[in-house]
């Protein structure tokens, strides 16, 4: 039974750029990815966090074959793999690895070519743009592309999708299943998911403010992010941290809202906590759901004031970086939660000013250096209610 399991790698793309180290530099600068939609026409007027790339550019960057159409997820999703597993050093040749990938839009992008087309005209639209439409395609083209051969699944609990992946990855190697595994999540920007929220009300025409008072909902991303996952045996290049604690539940109240008691987010974060061993004091950043909704933020905010009383430690939202990446949320924000316990930071939550009346509760505003954090706790809670939790544990000194 493995005891421990590590985070050996990492790789990250979002509104913020492509790659780890633009995530950082960015977060550090307080500077937001979110910005008008340029990706596709629609009636809706929104901001959102797109990735400054086309599919074929990013396509192109991997080294794809140029006569292929690929999904944006896809594409999305391989390439912060490959970062992560490049991150580690290792070679999954010999490895008892897997590849465990969350999403909720899947090849959407794609589908939604080919049923513009046929809708017009029952002749036209091409039927191999559907090949992708499954969430379970970019994981197979991903697994394949990776050279991985052990274990691959897909996950899709909605947004708390990718936390789940990093939970059931961690779960597989202390169980002796496998050695490694690459977890986390990707999803894209479509017209599906846009007037799907927009249908629901929830989407802010301007930059989201989550856990402000002025707060009218919440601005889509997109993105990828993924964490490579190993027992002690497996010798990374880095160990940025080991997954400590990680636990889900259930709000069972509504099919997109969230109880006035946050029950769903307290089980989950108090699980999460109680499995790591840290006490409550010793959490020192929170990287909280924080969509700017209503509904989320008052839920959320009722829920840590449960756990940690008057003494809430450190949080935020980064969501005003890099929208709601849905799925992918857990992986991007995970990311996030370890750049926070590796480097000794704490992340602004942009655009706050004033408290909301639900928890009384003040996240960082700015970003500021907070030597010897030893636990970080981040979350990510799915329409159905499914609320998941991780808490990552130092592993050796803050690097800067």
């Amino acid at each position: 039974m493995v005891k421990e399991v590590y985070v050996g790698g990492l790789g990250c793309v979002s509104a913020l750029g492509k790659g780890v180290g633009i995530q950082l530099e960015k977060l550090i600068a307080a500077e937001s990815g979110l910005g008008n939609l340029s990706l596709f026409d629609t009636n809706h007027r929104v901001v959102v966090g797109e990735v400054k790339h086309s599919t074929r550019e990013m396509a192109d960057m991997l080294g794809l074959r140029s006569d292929k159409g690929y999904s944006r997820t896809t594409v999305l999703g391989l390439m912060a793999a490959k970062e992560a597993l490049a991150d580690s050093g290792v070679n999954p040749a010999g490895l008892r690895i897997g590849l465990i990938s969350a999403t909720s839009v899947g090849g959407m992008d794609v589908s939604e070519v080919f049923f513009r087309e046929y809708l017009r005209d029952k002749s036209k639209g091409r039927l191999r743009q559907l090949i992708g439409h499954d969430c379970g395609a970019s994981t197979q083209f991903m697994e394949k592309e990776l050279g991985i051969s052990g274990f691959a699944t897909t996950i899709n609990t909605a947004c708390s999708s990718a936390n789940n992946a990093i939970m059931l990855g961690t779960r597989m190697i202390k169980a002796g299943l496998l050695d490694a595994v690459i977890a986390g999540g990707t999803d894209s920007l479509c017209r599906f998911t846009i007037n799907g929220f927009s249908s629901l009300g929830i989407l802010d025409k301007d930059v989201c403010r989550p856990f402000d008072v002025s707060r009218s909902g919440l601005n889509l991303g997109e993105g990828a992010g993924y964490l490579f996952l190993n027992s002690p045996e497996v010798k990374t290049n880095n160990i940025y941290c080991s997954v400590a604690g990680y636990a889900n539940a259930n709000d069972a109240f509504h099919q997109t809202a969230s109880s006035a008691e946050g029950e769903g987010a307290y089980l989950a974060m108090k699980g999460a906590i109680d499995m790591s061993g840290f006490d409550r004091n010793e959490i020192g950043y929170i990287n909280v759901h924080g969509t700017g909704t209503p509904n989320n933020d008052a839920s959320e905010g009722v829920a840590m004031k449960r756990i940690f009383g008057d003494e809430v430690p450190d949080f935020s939202s980064t969501k005003g970086y890099t929208g709601h990446t849905l799925g992918a949320a857990g992986g991007v924000e995970s990311v996030f939660s370890i750049l926070s316990l590796y480097y000794g930071y704490v992340w602004p939550n942009l655009n706050f000013q004033n408290s909301i009346s639900e928890a009384a509760l003040i996240p960082v505003t700015v970003c500021r250096k907070k030597t010897n954090i030893s636990g970080v706790l981040t979350n990510s809670f799915g329409f159905g209610g499914n609320c998941t939790s991780l808490v990552f544990k130092s592993f050796k000194t803050n690097k800067l």
